[in-house]
């Protein structure tokens, strides 16, 4: 059975990656420590959103993780690491906001429900947000990194949706294109809406 994604992480982001059979995770939230080479990906988040769901799809697809530790300096108002707990805990609700969240705006829109379910079901997160130790968090990341068997399942790959494109009326005239919504006719020195054009 295969355990790591091709191309692993697919996902870029603020990380490194270190020993890829490793079991265990290490997001430092705001904080930049030094990474310990034994976890299998090291690295930072600062919102409760794009950065949970870069860590979500990046652990999904490497089955040999079984451990997120979350340490680090949390993020003033977007509160990253409680909201990778919070979904970690209690998932996403219909709208795909993070059930318990009190992040700014804890939103997954990029992912399924089904990649947060694997997220649950694959890994146990050790919550230490606040520890800023280089040699305790060095510590638990060798008690963990050969610990218990890799997810008895594929890793899973997520592709994220395609962005939405803005559909709006193309101006008919007007001689300075302003946004979207608006143009101008330079000449009268007035600004019309696109759809009175």
């Amino acid at each position: 059975m295969k355990l790591i994604a091709e191309n692993w992480p697919p996902v870029k982001g603020d990380y490194v990656t270190g020993k890829t059979d490793s079991r265990i995770a290490v997001v430092t939230l705001a904080s930049h420590l030094d990474a310990c080479p034994d976890a299998a990906i090291w690295g930072s988040s600062k919102t409760e959103n794009l950065g949970v769901e870069k860590i979500i799809v990046n652990v999904i697809s490497n089955s040999n993780i079984r451990y997120v530790l979350v340490c680090g300096t949390e993020s003033r108002g977007h509160l990253a690491g409680h909201s990778l707990l919070a979904i970690h805990a209690n998932g996403i609700d219909e709208q795909g906001r993070i059930t318990g969240s009190q992040g700014a705006i804890p939103f997954i829109e990029n992912i399924s429900e089904t990649a947060v379910e694997r997220f649950q079901q694959q890994v146990t997160v050790l919550n230490r947000i606040g520890l800023n130790d280089p040699e305790e968090i060095r510590r638990i990341v060798e008690d963990y990194r050969d610990k218990g068997e890799a997810y008895p399942e594929e890793p899973m790959l997520v592709c994220a949706p395609k962005k939405r494109q803005t559909s709006f009326a193309v101006p008919t005239s007007g001689d300075v294109i302003i946004s979207g919504e608006f143009v101008m006719d330079s000449k009268a020195g007035i600004i019309y809406t696109a759809e009175n054009l």
